[in-house]
């Protein structure tokens, strides 16, 4: 994957994520923060993939979901 692989147009929809595309179609998306120890040791992932962009949001989701839940 590439920078020029970025799907640029999902950007503003995931705030905080980095949004690619592999040369096999799926899309890739990685945190730009890590997120707390606390967080990733309750099962948050920093990368998820899926493959279309409907899956990648559900996927940014609920790893955001796991991180606000362990914030409380």
């Amino acid at each position: 994957m590439t920078q020029s692989r970025a799907v640029a147009a999902a950007r503003p929809v995931f705030a905080g994520w980095r949004i690619m595309r592999s040369d096999a179609g799926r899309l890739w998306a990685t945190r730009e923060r890590p997120f707390p120890a606390a967080v990733e040791e309750a099962g948050a992932h920093r990368t998820v993939d899926a493959d279309d962009l409907v899956e990648l949001c559900q996927a940014i989701a609920v790893q955001e979901g796991i991180a606000e839940g362990t914030a409380r």
